[in-house]
């Protein structure tokens, strides 16, 4: 591909694809997602079957490159495509389909996963390595940084196309652009698009791994690297600033006093007594939980649970928590981030709790926490190893949800964050 034919923009709200692509032919075409897996697996040396005890890959350890020897790479020599067949393949249509028709979101979150992963690969050029010896890499998702939804519906019975490319990338981190279309009324029409921030480890997944620098081909990728290095800092800037790790600032504690206020009432000094105003409930009694065990049937390339598995079980409970809330069909509108902190092994008892945390207008902001049962002391000592924001929409003004103790107004306060930076309010 011809550098300046590579032409595409970033958006804060908005990632368009290369402008070049044509209806009729799909450029860097990888195939189908099954045979993107399968590739993948080829090359990372991996058999096909579940082992309780996977191959040893310690003897590509002594392969792994030194940042030295890695070639600066362009965005486009990342940049491929891969096509989920729905339109000829009636058993995967039955894997995606909702009831109504339409495609489970939740399905198209794993695979959007999986070929974020296949980005990173098309983005690795390693000249030392010989052709016979597999790739000495592991990857894994750090984070999704945020998911945004056109108003288009993805039907269960067309193509889905996913298009991405790597964006940015630090030593041994890498940012990829995933995005999705349909073909309908005879043109391809964008369903979303995703920032992932991958991480590159070694062949034993014991240590970071680095990975080829970006030189920019174009203008235009000068422009979205930038953007990744802009992203890059306000991802640390809202870390350090999260609720759970600094106090609210001056308007956020206003706004604390504002709902004490509203919920204690004047009539009594009894300590703890609260009090709900009309049209509200309280956040206590607005969450949906599920406990889910893990099988090899969800794991990824090296066992672990595959983020994509824990993606799309996170969406489907916070749809359901949003549904029995709304008491309608509420629409997904954005994913604000979703954080990867520990692994998941495959034999894991899984609990995934859906609090509505935040409300405005008919807007839910759904915070979903998974956590790993430590089966050993009955649940006691439980980790924490995700945690997802989700806001949706219904069609009319939702019930207000308050928080009842200190506790839940910082969830509350973390959840007004999440919808104000879903919704480009801040």
């Amino acid at each position: 591909m011809a550098s300046g034919s590579f032409h595409f923009y970033l958006r804060r709200r908005q990632y368009s694809p290369p402008t070049h692509i044509k209806e009729s032919a799909v450029p860097n075409e990888s195939g189908t997602m099954a045979e993107v897996k399968q590739t993948m697996m080829k090359r990372l040396g991996l058999e096909p079957g579940y082992q309780p005890l996977p191959k040893s890959r310690e003897h590509l350890l002594k392969y792994q490159p030194k940042l030295a020897d890695l070639p600066p790479r362009a965005m486009q020599d990342s940049f491929t495509s891969a096509i989920i067949p729905l339109s000829t393949d009636r058993v995967l249509q039955d894997k995606y389909v909702t009831y109504l028709g339409n495609v489970r979101m939740g399905r198209l979150l794993e695979d959007m996963d999986m070929f974020a992963a296949w980005c990173c690969h098309k983005h690795l050029a390693v000249p030392q390595l010989p052709a016979d010896v597999h790739l000495p890499y592991t990857f894994v998702t750090i984070l999704v940084d945020r998911i945004d939804f056109t108003s288009t519906v993805a039907k269960g019975t067309e193509d889905i196309r996913l298009s991405g490319h790597v964006s940015w990338v630090g030593t041994s981190s890498m940012e990829v652009v995933v995005w999705l279309e349909q073909k309908q009324d005879g043109s391809y029409k964008k369903l979303t698009r995703a920032l992932f921030l991958m991480a590159a480890r070694n062949a034993t997944n014991s240590a970071a791994a680095p990975v080829n620098p970006i030189q920019p081909a174009n203008e235009e990728e000068i422009k979205i690297l930038a953007g990744g290095m802009d992203r890059k800092r306000q991802r640390q800037i809202i870390c350090a600033q999260s609720i759970f790790k600094v106090e609210p600032n001056d308007p956020e504690q206003t706004l604390m006093y504002e709902l004490y206020k509203r919920t204690t009432p004047t009539d009594t000094m009894e300590l703890n007594k609260r009090i709900l105003p009309p049209n509200s409930r309280w956040m206590s009694d607005s969450y949906q939980m599920s406990t889910v065990p893990s099988f090899p049937e969800n794991r990824n390339h090296h066992n672990r649970v595959f983020g994509g598995f824990l993606m799309r079980t996170a969406l489907e409970i916070s749809w359901a928590a949003a549904f029995l809330y709304c008491k309608t069909r509420p629409k997904l509108e954005h994913i604000a981030d979703i954080s990867f902190e520990k692994p998941v092994s495959v034999d894991s008892f899984i609990k995934m709790t859906a609090y509505v945390v935040y409300t405005k207008l008919n807007y839910m902001q759904i915070m979903t926490v998974a956590e790993v049962i430590d089966t050993s002391s009955g649940g006691d000592r439980n980790q924490t190893t995700n945690t997802f924001y989700y806001t949706f929409s219904a069609p009319d003004t939702v019930t207000e949800v308050l928080p009842r103790s200190y506790h839940e107004t910082m969830w509350y306060i973390q959840g007004r964050r999440k919808f104000q930076y879903s919704m480009g309010l801040n």
